[in-house]
């Protein structure tokens, strides 16, 4: 890694050009202003070093050069993915993997508005990232599993209806969101509409679609551990979240099928349900383990920055869903998950990184004493968000984010089983629970 790395001296024999994918100018002077990689992980040698990269990475976004994008082999690599924020169809890699294993979640093309982004590129024939010339270390992309060019009954491409991750088989069956209906209601960081006004797109998956498309994936042995399913929020029945329970319970129901009516490794990402509503899914599908994400770690700016969740369930009403949701499936198969960094967006935001990290661990604390895990993503800046000029955090900031989480769940051993390295790939406080 960095200096170390054999092909290092080499970084220049490059081929192509660069292949920037989006994003605004880079502040010339950004790397004044903050930590570089180097020195994070100097500071920081209890903090594994892949994950560093890793939050760097998808921190900064990547670039690939014309050598890189020669690299990818579309009958053997992912280049196509369907996501919340993102319907990818073209050749770049849908994402990244370093040497031990670690996923850089990229989603090809998000790159920071501020700060120059990584470049992928080819040195001595190998997939390396790149920083100022230099190697960092080598990535591989992501291999396609077996169903990805398969078609379902109804003539719909198999990737559009089940997006697949290294290990996990991903699910996005709702493309829109209720509480973007009212104006100024949508969570600030969120660009679920703007991704969805953007295409033509069905708002709802079909049920059978999905069902058949599991099918096909689960026949490729040793591929998957893990069937994870979320979506934009329903709030529409007799009792609030009905419409949006009634959906994940057809469609779990139909999976759960496919595993003769048992338990089957599986996560949901759903508004915060009641309790009612949650054995329900707990007692007539195969589900195992849930999540709502609460978004950001404070009652006052979880009003400002989610204030449709806000206004329908509040701060405190969202963490007492979650108490009952353990009261339910059991410490160490509920978590929530915020957007780390999203705390400190201006002009209401924490005033320091510090002050920050600090606020995050003591919730999670509270959090953890109920069974509860907290889990955090790196913020992107999304074009199309109300947040899309905002500046995201240094790489200290995540750096420390990562090891408070991490040392919250280990101080009230708590298991992150359910959303870690292999099940989800996306947060890097969750990585740290290999070590």
């Amino acid at each position: 890694m960095l200096k170390e790395s054999p092909w290092a001296r080499n970084s220049e024999a490059t081929g192509g050009g660069l292949q920037r994918q989006g994003g605004g100018a880079a502040d010339d002077h950004w790397r004044e202003k903050e930590l570089s990689l180097e020195q994070v992980l100097a500071k920081y040698p209890d903090i594994s070093p892949f994950v560093i990269v890793k939050i760097d990475v998808q921190r900064r976004g990547v670039a690939y050069t014309q050598a890189a994008l020669d690299k990818v082999d579309p009958d053997l690599h992912i280049t196509k993915i369907r996501s919340d924020y993102c319907e990818k169809d073209d050749l770049a890699p849908a994402s990244l993997m370093l040497r031990d294993g670690t996923t850089i979640f990229t989603e090809g093309s998000m790159v920071d508005r501020y700060r120059a982004p990584y470049v992928v590129d080819v040195v001595d024939g190998r997939v390396v990232l790149m920083d100022e010339g230099r190697v960092i270390e080598e990535v591989e992309y992501w291999e396609k599993p077996d169903y990805y060019d398969k078609t379902t009954s109804r003539g719909i491409p198999m990737w559009q209806v089940v997006s697949a991750r290294p290990q996990r088989l991903t699910i996005h069956p709702n493309q829109f969101c209720d509480f973007w209906k009212k104006k100024g209601s949508g969570c600030k960081f969120c660009a679920i509409a703007a991704t969805y006004k953007s295409t033509d797109k069905q708002s709802l998956l079909d049920v059978d679609d999905i069902v058949e498309t599991v099918a096909e994936a689960i026949r490729e042995p040793g591929r998957n551990v893990n069937i994870f399913l979320t979506g934009g929020t329903l709030l529409g029945g007799v009792e609030v979240l009905e419409e949006e329970l009634d959906l994940y319970m057809k469609i779990l129901s139909g999976i759960t099928s496919l595993f003769d009516g048992r338990k089957f490794p599986s996560q949901l990402i759903g508004t915060a349900f009641s309790k009612d509503q949650l054995q329900r899914l707990c007692d007539q599908t195969g589900l195992m383990t849930y999540t709502a994400d609460i978004e950001v770690l404070n009652k006052e700016l979880f009003e400002w920055i989610c204030p449709g969740k806000a206004a329908v369930f509040g701060y405190e009403g969202w963490k007492e869903r979650l108490y009952r949701a353990v009261d339910v499936f059991g410490p160490g198969n509920v978590n929530t998950g915020i957007v780390g960094g999203v705390e400190l967006a201006r002009p209401k935001g924490f005033a320091s990184e510090e002050e920050a990290v600090a606020a995050d661990v003591a919730e999670a604390e509270v959090l953890a004493a109920h069974g509860i895990s907290v889990v955090s993503c790196v913020w992107r800046v999304l074009k199309g968000s109300i947040f899309h000029r905002q500046k995201t955090p240094s790489l200290e900031y995540y750096a420390l984010l990562a090891k408070g989480l991490d040392g919250v769940r280990r101080a009230y051993g708590i298991s992150v089983d359910m959303d870690d390295y292999r099940r989800c790939g996306n947060h890097a406080d969750t990585d740290l629970g290999r070590i």
